[in-house]
């Protein structure tokens, strides 16, 4: 009976490690759209319930973060919002709320929707390219370099909506 009783302990106390990260994914569904953000980390933090145990032990936020861009895709697939053809990723919304600059936000929605979503993954979501690289659905390596890219053509967008006379910001533009 104790040993039962430990397991539960412990899987309690991994859930409540796992559901501190609630708060990130209603973020993450919101700033790429959805209808329901609430509902969405909710159903996350059920399937996440469900396969505790085979949840990273490391760091589960890349595994969330996956489990919510399907969720998200689905959403989409019911409400008829398609994403675009050939992204195999939920499309992204500016985060608004999160930047509080509007040059910011233009400047984002410029992007297409890849670029915008890795800037995203690792400026808002503090994932490193590794962990968001999962989230992608890519290698590092090609995470990486749409990264890379995506920063290239921010800095451009940001200058552009800026008239050029700022120079470039250095938002997400942490060295990997």
């Amino acid at each position: 009976m104790t040993h039962t009783r430990t397991q539960a302990d412990s899987a309690e106390a991994r859930f409540a490690e796992v559901f501190q990260n609630l708060g990130a994914i209603v973020r993450y569904a919101a700033a790429r759209g959805s209808r329901d953000p609430e509902g969405i980390a909710a159903e996350v933090m059920t399937i996440a319930w469900r396969r505790l145990p085979s949840l990273p032990a490391d760091d589960p936020r890349p595994w969330l973060f996956v489990t919510a861009r399907n969720l998200l895709m689905a959403e989409r697939r019911r409400t008829g919002r398609q994403a675009p053809l050939g992204e195999h990723h939920a499309d992204t919304a500016a985060p608004e709320a999160e930047s509080g600059d509007p040059a910011v936000t233009a400047a984002l929605m410029e992007l297409r929707p890849a670029d915008r979503d890795a800037l995203l993954l690792v400026s808002w979501d503090d994932l490193t390219p590794a962990q968001a690289a999962r989230v992608a659905g890519i290698s590092p390596v090609a995470f990486r370099v749409r990264l890379y890219r995506a920063r290239r053509r921010f800095e451009q967008a940001l200058s552009a909506q800026q008239g050029g006379i700022n120079g470039p910001h250095t938002v997400g533009m942490e060295s990997t």
